[in-house]
């Protein structure tokens, strides 16, 4: 598959066609709709076909050879291409699983892959295997860096639900992985209890995603529906954001570290206050920056603030800085997305004008203390997924699949 290169780094996809399905449709057992996928967004074509030029989301991770490996999901297909060239050319496409509808496709949804020293190269997804959408992860490896894969199997034994996989890899390639697990809401309804949302569970892998240990729960009340943020912090520990249940049915965000002892103390990012017993399919993002300062984005409609916001903390979360807006109060934002390179934090969002979808970005030089103003990196008029930043050393990049203006690799600044 060839493509050809706007500016710096951009990649345009060719024969760009309209939009395609969001979600599924239909009925959720649990409660109300929330485990739904988003509904779909109605166009006058969909697009057919399992190439890039029909996905739904795609997700990059840059190898330890700098190898650009990109996976995707489009008509129910799971796939994983390569690019040596920072993706001016992508080949060596594979398709990995076929699921038709029964593919995750909601707007969180989204494969995670990432890519060890020797090779390996481990891939998790989400699917639904029945019609009250309890989900299941699969993964699939690689042993000889994306060029095949094994068949996919379960994460896990347990048969009730698992979605929203997010994967990390740690400099000595041993895997963590993160995701919603509905087990304890499964055992509450056999025993007659009604038990809302969902938990976060985690596990890590020695032998590149071989084999897991058992799996473990960091927070047992946790919405449903929004996927899971994950960073690492300067000692290797992972450190995830996600969307918890706090008393009396709040929805806010929370942080936790999780270190070798297991998961540590649930931090409050906020105080949104948000009380909704609905899911907004809009989970959070985490860097960790060179000093250990945690930066944090995220979407909240609660009752003391609404819409989308930014904050740091300089003690592993037990503390945050008081919530700044991102983007301008009434803009339509969505999507934000960081990463954090030294003393340098790169965001970025998706704003709506009423006829384009448009990707900015803010820069800090500074651990977030002072920012740059907004710039407006690109735009489309269909179709988009989120906007996601990745970096090769010291480069950070803009990674962006848009249906109309094709996949795009846009070049976004150097570590200073």
């Amino acid at each position: 598959m060839k493509f050809h290169l706007h500016s710096s780094f951009r990649l345009v996809v060719l024969s760009a066609l309209f939009v395609g399905v969001l979600g599924l449709h239909g009925r959720a057992d649990a409660q109300m709709d929330h485990s739904r996928p988003m509904a779909a967004v109605k166009q006058k074509d969909v697009c057919q076909g399992s190439g890039l030029d029909c996905a739904i989301a795609a997700t990059p991770s840059l190898s330890p050879d700098g190898k650009l490996l990109l996976a995707w999901t489009a008509s129910g297909v799971v796939s994983v291409g390569q690019s040596f060239d920072l993706g001016k050319t992508l080949i060596s496409t594979v398709k990995i699983a076929e699921h038709g509808k029964s593919l995750d496709t909601g707007s969180d949804a989204r494969p995670q892959i990432v890519a060890d020293k020797q090779g390996n190269v481990f891939l998790a997804y989400a699917f639904f295997k029945d019609s009250n959408w309890n989900a299941q992860i699969n993964t699939a490896r690689s042993t000889d860096g994306g060029n095949t894969f094994g068949a996919p199997a379960s994460l896990v034994r347990d048969g009730s639900s698992q979605r929203f996989p997010s994967a990390l890899i740690r400099p000595d390639d041993s895997i963590f992985i993160s995701w919603i697990d509905k087990r304890l809401v499964a055992a509450a309804k056999q025993g007659g209890v009604k038990r809302l949302g969902g938990s976060i569970a985690y596990s890590f892998s020695n032998d590149g995603g071989k084999t897991f240990q058992l799996e473990q729960f960091s927070n047992e009340s946790s919405c449903e529906c929004c996927r899971i943020g994950g960073a690492l912090d300067m000692n290797h520990q992972p450190v995830i954001v996600y969307r918890a249940i706090f008393p009396g049915g709040i929805r806010d965000q929370a942080s936790q570290v999780i270190s070798v002892k297991g998961a540590e103390p649930i931090r409050r990012v906020a105080d949104d206050e948000w009380k909704t017993d609905a899911c907004p399919h809009h989970g959070p993002s985490i860097a960790v920056s060179g000093s250990g300062k945690l930066h944090v984005a995220w979407y909240t409609q609660g009752s003391k603030r609404s819409g989308v916001f930014y904050a740091n903390s300089s003690n592993q979360g037990l503390s945050y800085s008081q919530p700044a807006r991102i983007g301008a109060e009434g803009a339509n934002v969505s999507r934000p997305y960081l990463l954090a390179l030294g003393q340098q934090v790169w965001l970025v969002w998706k704003e709506f004008d009423g006829a384009y979808s448009l990707v900015y970005m803010k820069q800090s030089a500074d651990d977030g203390k002072t920012w740059s103003a907004p710039q407006m990196i690109s735009k489309t008029n269909g179709y988009s997924d989120h906007p996601l930043l990745i970096n090769q050393g010291a480069t950070v990049f803009l990674s962006w699949l848009t249906r109309n203006d094709g996949y795009q690799l846009i070049k976004l600044g150097q570590q200073q």
